[in-house]
């Protein structure tokens, strides 16, 4: 990148490079392409899955059920959402239609490998500290083979140079809890692995 030209600007032109893709069928679901927000100097990335309904909807991603659930969980930890740069793995909703509703579908192996593209580019343009994989699908784009979540949550790891990539659960597994309880505790042990990010970030 030449040094002349702000990394806010680059990110700009991927942005809208982005809006035009079509890397892989997906693009012929979704209503648009929802790239990553946040800014771009941002110690810490988050990386989800796919734009859910909302997003798509939005254009924006994490802005429906699974992202109040996310920034409950930021505020809970100390981290500022605002200070943070959000994004997804596949950046088109896949989905199919059940009637009027649209029912999430989740990425297969080649167009995780296909939208890696754009979140590399994204990962080469903000210089976070830490970039955090928000379930298995994150995980799967980042580290780029299977995971098992539980094996692997909340353990720090060298991911590219100077930084370290953390694995935890996706928001929405929260949702889908039907008791309570388990939900309560599930969100303290969401939280107790972002209270882990919190300390790496400010070191």
């Amino acid at each position: 990148m030449p040094e002349d030209v702000a990394p806010a600007e680059v990110w700009l032109e991927v942005r809208d490079e982005a809006a035009g893709c079509r890397r892989c069928p997906l693009y012929k679901l979704g209503t648009q392409t929802v790239f990553g927000e946040g800014p771009t100097d941002a110690k810490l990335i988050l990386v989800g899955e796919q734009p859910g309904d909302q997003e798509d909807t939005a254009g924006r991603p994490f802005v429906g059920p699974a992202g109040r659930v996310l920034d409950l969980a930021l505020s809970e930890a100390g981290i500022k959402r605002s200070e943070t740069y959000v994004t997804n793995a596949v950046k088109h909703f896949k989905h199919e239609m059940r009637g009027k509703r649209r029912l999430h579908q989740k990425p297969n192996a080649g167009e995780i490998d296909i939208c890696k593209w754009w979140l590399d580019r994204e990962l080469a343009l903000i210089p976070s500290k830490v970039i955090v994989a928000l379930g298995a699908t994150a995980a799967r784009s980042l580290i780029g083979r299977p995971v098992k979540i539980e094996a692997t949550r909340g353990k720090p790891m060298p991911y590219l140079p100077g930084r370290q990539l953390v694995v935890t659960i996706h928001p929405s597994m929260l949702l889908r809890l039907p008791d309570p309880a388990d939900k309560t505790r599930e969100l303290q042990r969401f939280v107790h692995d972002l209270d882990a990010v919190a300390r790496m970030i400010d070191d």
